[in-house]
């Protein structure tokens, strides 16, 4: 998979991936609205070019509260969300490039207040998917929401990934409709943080989807 390549859809008008992309800085858009007064910590797995969050904390009232790290393998990709963080003035955003599957990435921004897993669930395994989504409450303050996307081709584990978050102690604040053509989640951290297990490999891409 060419993910450089891949990107290219983000500027196309009513693709899919514009579309969910939209949808997504929503809701991103609303977790900061939510969030409560002072510094805040956002962590993003997988971040892409960063437009999840960077295009959303351009204008956004809280971009000065916003401490992130945005992880991500291909170093060029990363070097796009670095290059567009540095264009946008936004110093407290820091890009890694490294594997997010690695919990080691998140020490020192953990519990975070908002965690994305944007563009991931759709390639990696199942199991990979329950393991990842049993990791979050080592990355989640309390009231923490996870901002997630998934596919809804078949098999749809859309409900599946619903049931395996409900069944950690997260709340559903948001569902995509089915019919939409993608899907994008948000659940909350109801329990306590739990402290992060260092040297942990959450998943492993296997396919695009």
């Amino acid at each position: 998979m060419d993910w450089s390549t891949w990107h290219d859809e983000y500027d196309e008008p009513g693709s899919v991936l514009a579309q969910r992309l939209e949808v997504v800085q929503t809701q991103v858009r609303a977790a900061l609205d939510n969030s409560p007064a002072g510094p805040l910590r956002v962590i993003s797995l997988c971040a892409g070019q960063g437009r999840d969050l960077l295009e959303v904390l351009e204008d956004h009232p809280r971009r000065d509260d916003v401490h992130a790290r945005l992880v991500e393998l291909d170093p060029q990709i990363a070097e796009v969300a670095a290059s567009a963080a540095r264009a946008l003035g936004l110093d407290q955003v820091e890009v890694r490039a490294g594997d997010a599957a690695l919990m080691d990435q998140y020490a020192g921004m953990v519990p975070a207040d908002i965690v994305l897993a944007c563009g991931i669930f759709g390639n990696i395994s199942d199991e990979d998917i329950r393991h990842t989504v049993d990791a979050l409450p080592q990355l989640c303050r309390t009231g923490a929401p996870v901002i997630w996307t998934r596919h809804r081709e078949a098999p749809d584990r859309v409900p599946d990934i619903c049931a395996w978050f409900a069944s950690r102690g997260f709340d559903l604040d948001y569902l995509s409709d089915p019919d939409a053509g993608y899907g994008v989640g948000v659940h909350h951290n109801t329990g306590i943080p739990q402290p992060l297990t260092p040297a942990t490999h959450l998943f492993t891409f296997i396919r695009h989807g």
